[in-house]
């Protein structure tokens, strides 16, 4: 598939060059009991493992507004919802492990600064494919006042 890859390779520069344009941060959870902030009344997690803070994007997923997600459909009600997210890293990026935490650090956009402080949940391992131009990874947003 030599070919293939070459003939995408101009893609894959597009994408990084006008798509993977902010940085995003890919931690794994901490690890250990949540402290007290005092100042914010917020139990906090200890800070973990950076394993990506460079290029990427956070869209919406395939039918955000129409559809939520229900953590369990079998129940009567809807216990929470999930907003659909996807990030995108360039393929050299390690593929994110289920329930890593992806942050927005920087945004080209000044508009934009609103996303910088919001996390989003990898609700699976990055999505793999034979042939890829950019790799994509499925999110769901975490709450306010939810921590990882």
């Amino acid at each position: 598939m030599a070919g293939l890859d070459a003939a995408l390779a101009g893609v894959t520069r597009w994408l990084g060059t006008n798509i993977l344009i902010d940085t995003v941060r890919i931690t794994l959870p901490g690890t250990g009991e949540p402290v007290l902030n005092t100042e914010t009344g917020q139990l906090e997690y200890p800070p973990g493992e950076v394993l990506y803070e460079s290029a990427g994007a956070v869209v919406p997923g395939p039918s955000t507004t129409e559809g939520l997600l229900s953590s369990d459909a079998s129940h009567p009600w809807v216990q929470t919802t999930r907003s659909k997210y996807v990030l995108l890293t360039p393929l050299e990026a390690p593929i994110p492990p289920q329930n890593a935490v992806v942050t927005v650090v920087q945004v080209h956009d000044p508009q934009r600064t609103s996303l910088i402080g919001r996390s989003w949940l990898c609700v699976d391992q990055g999505i793999a494919s034979t042939v890829e131009v950019v790799r994509r990874t499925a999110l769901d947003q975490n709450r306010a006042g939810e921590s990882p």
